[in-house]
């Protein structure tokens, strides 16, 4: 999965199949979020705990191009996209683990650093955007200027 500094792997289970024998939809969304939080922990950010701040997914989306079915492996891979000032856009990825350069679906989610206590948008430390500027793309990074 080149592009996708994180990737995890998964067996595709019979139970998450649906009535038409492929994978349901609501997989994607927990293949992601294993991805993401791998990302997470790689860059750092904690989200468990009480910490003082972390993150919230604020908005995901996921385009469905080819249905996955039993028995299959699949790679759920993650990136950041876009940083902007509170906020950061990741991307991800889901292929066969026969074929890992053909996605299967792709998707994007929108995070936000919030203050836990007062539940505001709080900028993300530069710290922290240092090593998220790490798992980005070469051509898609943002400047620290980009974005919300």
């Amino acid at each position: 999965m080149e592009g996708y500094p994180v990737v995890v792997p998964f067996p595709v289970h019979w139970g998450e199949l649906d009535a038409l024998g492929h994978v349901n939809n609501a997989r994607y969304f927990t293949w992601f979020e294993t991805a993401r939080m791998e990302l997470f922990r790689r860059v750092e950010l904690e989200f468990t705990g009480t910490p003082a701040l972390g993150p919230i997914l604020a908005h995901t989306r996921c385009d469905f191009l080819a249905p996955v079915r039993y028995p299959a492996a699949i790679l759920a891979g993650a990136r950041v996209l876009e940083l902007g000032n509170t906020s950061f856009t990741m991307g991800f990825g889901v292929a066969l683990a026969a074929a890992p350069d053909r996605l299967v679906a792709r998707g994007e989610g929108v995070i936000v650093l919030i203050d836990y206590a007062t539940g505001a948008k709080v900028p993300i430390p530069e710290a922290l955007r240092r090593r998220l500027t790490a798992l980005s793309p070469p051509h898609e990074k943002s400047s620290p200027a980009g974005g919300e």
